[in-house]
């Protein structure tokens, strides 16, 4: 870092003003003292550059040719010409000179140049001084700025605008109060351009503080003035404290909220998640007659997009064509990512091939966009397809593929990109590929491959990162071996809470709750509070393990001032009423989603559709669907799985009709209900006109599926029919399929098929009672007595009983089950005793009657 400024510089000599025809402009060298009054004429950069050779040439056209000149190799064709014409050694063209290579980014030929000036005038200190700045050498330009203070040189007020941006990129603010303190001794804080400066200068090294307190001392302010504090107080997230700033400025004397006010504004609140603020704010500027630029759209799509607002999207999108911003690559990239984030990548792509700049970042959003949708065929054309158009695929595209897949379940082809990957010179895989790939390997519980990946950690210095060693704790549980789990953990450096939350739900997962309470205490040790994240992932594992006692008895416990249940809480606790089927326990959540307005989104929605059917309870199913605000295929599945279970079977084709119509696509599990309800409503026909859709939406019957049809058919006498698809099927049929058919032989009294079915259901089921009760059941029918008493033989000499019928009844948020005969009860003889009396009156009262 720089060292500090030396406290005693010699005040200055009496600053000479500037120029007259040339104004100063802040951060920008456009004029220096000029040695000659001719006028330099108007011309195009290449007419001037003809002037050189042409005409007789002096300072002044020089100063015009390199102050108009962009273009690296044109600027060192006149600084060849200086040198021809004996003009290279006037200072006042070799300052000009000096400014064109800094403009230019030509910062070794600005230096060699700066080293060999025989006189270094003030404006050839700030051109240098300019093209450090400008290319991020903060340090090295502040250096210099301390070499300038030797210097005998006065300073002038315009050196401080760029010595303030020096200090803003080093982001200290302590040098900054020395620089405010040098200004103050050289009495250049009442010039209104040093003074925004400043201002800016405390905004970009986070101290709002001081920047407020510049503002309020300011002898004259103006809109750069007021906008400086704005864009402070936005860019450090005190986005309500900026728009209290832009309404103060309305007040003021000789300042108006203008577009750069606004834009600062509404960037903030956007930046800082506030996005519905955001594009409230937009409609409030417009209003006042301001209309927003490129710039102010940029920066308030992103909002659009996160809250996945289509129809606003569409708004936007035809606001920025009529005005013509479909040139400007940011806005292009913002309405891909809305049409992205909004599930419309038909859109999406018709923009991104048409307007979008084809580079690295337009092309990852867009295969981001066709893994969330499920396209990552689309996604990986587009990757393949880069390096053909020259776009460089860099690590971000990498990764964007390996999630992907990973995000669609495609782990084998995660695996094989991730191979891909560390084939390709110079792109290392970072913390985030390895994440990836670790979720890969936890999630198909292959310990090898996730110990390989390990060590591929180990090698590359990552095993100790916050992300992977997190991933790798995450492996190690689902993989069931806590010992390298925690070994993991204990190898990351800065463990934060994720990290703790992984260790602890592993702990969990693995049915290690005996220990869950330590695990807690030491996190608090460590300097964390366990969240509600933490609760989530204790439940999360509770409710797969089906310890479903544990989730409502920790839920019990999470209702505290500390921990509040989120949407996902709620979530979990629906699942396990609905295992539980505790239909009051599940209102008491119902309420509870309610008052946190959980209720009407769609998967607590769902998950309330399914917790009332489980329940018993198809009416408050239905009142629940009906209420939910933007129902998805998630949310229609558990209608129709609701109407099944209940036997609605008209209702569930009616709703099926309905969700086709609405434009969304089914998927299996909307197949496998709507056709559960064709067998409840006994339709032959539209369960066969149903089943042969699936072809059309592209989804391939599963077992579950063809046992519906066979179901179907069996049920509805169709017994030759069912058989020939059971025959047909491209997977071998399962005890359930067979007893579907079965049943069917039993109701019409095909003994002969029925054979079949009860042979095969035997040899797969030789232990189930139900199995040969069936065929009995069959045997009885047909009044083949031989038989049914061969079968009630042979289950006697098997030891077969038939399987008595469970019972359960839920009584003060506790679920009691009860077989015949049971006795296991805690309270047994209270309730045998209850029975006996009850046993005693209804006897008393028939010999009454």
């Amino acid at each position: 870092m720089p060292g500090q400024l030396l406290a005693s510089v010699s005040a200055p000599s009496p600053p000479s003003s500037p120029p007259m025809n040339d104004p100063f402009i802040p951060h920008k060298l456009s004029y220096i003292p000029s040695q000659t009054p001719t006028q330099a004429p108007q011309l195009t950069n290449h007419s001037r550059v003809s002037v050189l050779y042409t005409k007789p040439v002096n300072s002044s056209i020089y100063a015009s040719i390199l102050e108009s000149c962009k273009s690296p190799k044109l600027g060192t064709q006149v600084h060849a010409q200086s040198i021809k014409t004996g003009f290279y050694e006037n200072e006042f063209v070799q300052t000009k000179l000096l400014q064109m290579y800094a403009r230019c980014g030509c910062l070794e030929f600005a230096d060699l140049l700066f080293e060999i000036m025989p006189i270094r005038s003030l404006y050839s200190w700030l051109a240098i001084l300019t093209a450090y700045s400008n290319q991020g050498l903060f340090e090295e330009a502040f250096s210099l700025f301390q070499e300038l203070l030797f210097e005998d040189i006065g300073l002038e007020f315009f050196v401080f605008p760029v010595v303030f941006n020096i200090c803003s990129g080093l982001g200290t603010v302590e040098l900054g109060r020395q620089l405010h303190g040098l200004v103050m001794k050289y009495q250049f804080f009442s010039n209104i351009y040093v003074a925004n400066a400043l201002i800016d200068m405390y905004g970009k090294c986070e101290s709002l503080e001081d920047a407020k307190k510049v503002l309020a001392t300011m002898p004259q302010t103006d809109s750069v003035s007021w906008n400086s504090v704005i864009t402070a107080c936005a860019a450090n997230g005190m986005v309500y404290e900026a728009l209290e700033f832009l309404e103060k400025m309305k007040s003021s004397d000789n300042s108006m909220p203008n577009l750069v006010s606004w834009s600062a504004v509404i960037g903030g609140f956007a930046q800082n998640g506030y996005d519905e603020e955001a594009i409230e704010l937009l409609f409030r500027m417009q209003a006042e007659g301001i209309e927003p630029n490129a710039r102010t759209l940029a920066s308030v799509l992103p909002a659009c997009a996160r809250l996945r607002n289509l129809s606003l999207g569409k708004k936007f999108h035809g606001y920025i064509t009529r005005h013509g911003f479909m040139s400007n690559p940011f806005v292009v990239n913002g309405l891909v990512d809305v049409y992205r984030r909004c599930g419309d990548m038909d859109s999406a792509f018709k923009i991104f091939s048409k307007f979008s700049l084809k580079n690295g970042v337009s092309c990852n959003a867009m295969i981001v966009g066709y893994c969330e949708s499920g396209e990552v065929s689309k996604a990986k054309d587009l990757f393949d397809q880069m390096e053909l158009t020259g776009v460089k695929r860099d690590l971000i595209s990498w990764n964007s593929m390996i999630s992907g897949y990973v995000d669609n379940f495609l782990f084998d082809e995660a695996l094989n990109m991730f191979r891909d990957l560390l084939k390709v010179e110079g792109i290392e895989p970072d913390s985030f590929t390895l994440g990836s790939v670790l979720t890969v390997c936890a999630d198909m519980a292959n310990l090898k491959r996730g110990k390989e990946m390990h060590s591929y950690a180990i090698v590359k210095g990552l095993q100790s990162n916050t992300f992977v060693g997190g991933a790798l704790v995450e492996m190690y549980s689902k993989c069931q071996d806590l010992q390298a789990a925690q070994m993991a953990f204990d190898e990351v450096i800065e463990r934060d809470i994720p990290t703790w939350n992984v260790l602890i739900s592993g702990y969990a997962r693995c049915n290690q709750s005996g220990k869950i309470e330590n695990l807690l205490a030491n996190m608090r040790e460590d300097g964390y509070e366990p969240n509600v994240y933490t609760w989530n992932g204790i439940l999360a594992a509770y409710l797969d393990n089906g310890h479903l006692d544990l989730v409502i008895e920790l839920f019990s416990e999470m209702q505290t001032p500390n921990t509040r249940p989120d949407i996902y809480t709620i979530g979990i606790i629906l699942a396990a009423c609905s295992r539980l089927a505790t239909l009051e326990r599940g209102k008491q959540v119902h309420a509870h989603s309610i008052r946190c307005g959980y209720d009407s989104d769609v998967h607590i929605g769902a998950a309330l559709v399914d917790m009332y059917a489980k329940g018993g309870s198809l009416r408050d199913s239905v009142l629940v669907y009906n209420r939910i605000s933007n129902p998805n295929l998630v949310s229609h599945n558990a209608m129709l799985t609701a109407y099944a279970m209940h036997g609605h079977g008209e209702e569930g084709i009616a709703l099926f009709r309905r969700v086709l119509a609405t434009g969304f696509r089914p998927d299996n599990v909307t197949f496998l209900s709507v056709l559960s309800s064709c067998v409840h409503a006994g339709s032959v026909e539209t369960g066969h006109k149903f089943f042969n859709l699936m072809g059309f939406y592209n989804v391939k019957p599963e077992l579950k599926h063809y046992t519906s049809m066979v179901d179907l058919l069996s049920r509805s006498g169709q017994l030759h029919e069912a058989y020939e698809i059971i025959q047909k099927m491209p997977m071998e049929p399962d005890s359930v399929l067979w007893s579907a058919l079965l049943g069917g032989c039993v109701i019409h009294g095909n003994v002969e098929l029925g054979q079949i079915a009860a042979e095969r259901l035997i040899d797969l089921e030789p232990n189930t009672t139900g199995n040969y009760v069936l065929l009995a059941n069959l045997y009885a029918y047909a009044r083949r007595w031989s038989d049914l008493a061969r079968i009630r033989q042979m289950m006697k000499d098997r030891g077969l009983n038939k399987s008595p019928g469970c019972s359960w009844i839920e009584d003060k948020d506790e679920v009691h089950a009860f077989v015949a005969c049971d006795r296991s009860h805690k309270r047994t003889e209270e309730i045998y005793t209850t029975l006996n009396n009850l046993t005693f009156h209804m006897k008393t009262g028939m010999v009454a009657n």
